[in-house]
């Protein structure tokens, strides 16, 4: 029989960074008492996303920024959707390009994350936000 467990996971950014979940999400799930199963996680919004990406050197994290700040920079003459600021609609294609879920085994009561792989919010716009992240774990 398999059994289910739902949250909202808030984290507050400090503005454009990608901001390690991996403890948070980790804590919740292990809490549950799972050992097999399946989590996935949701973000509610369409200005940051979810990501999978090395946690061992934080230039990783850098360099993925810098590529986005080539490939989608902000105050582009290109994008018209400027309401809130000159990063509105870049943050919205940053977000179009990156992912809005995650899905993660969960074997013998832990994440099949690889050795160095990290859960990251990743957060485009410039200035801070309250962020929820949706999370959905079914197994037993």
């Amino acid at each position: 029989m398999l059994n289910q467990a739902t949250t909202t996971l808030a984290f507050d950014t400090p503005g454009r960074t990608l901001l390690e979940i991996t403890q948070p999400v980790r804590d919740w799930v292990q809490a549950q008492g799972f050992h097999e199963g399946l989590l996935t996680l949701f973000i509610r919004h369409t200005s940051a996303s979810l990501l999978i990406q090395e946690n061992a050197d934080p230039e990783v994290q850098r360099d993925l920024e810098r590529f986005f700040a080539r490939l989608v920079p902000d105050g582009d003459p290109l994008f018209r959707h400027r309401d809130e600021g000159p990063d509105d609609m870049p943050a919205h294609v940053r977000g179009a390009l990156t992912a809005t879920q995650l899905a993660i085994p969960l074997m013998a009561g832990r994440l099949a994350l690889g050795t160095w792989q990290g859960i990251y919010l990743w957060e485009h716009r410039r200035r801070g936000h309250r962020r929820e992240v949706a999370v959905h774990l079914v197994g037993r």
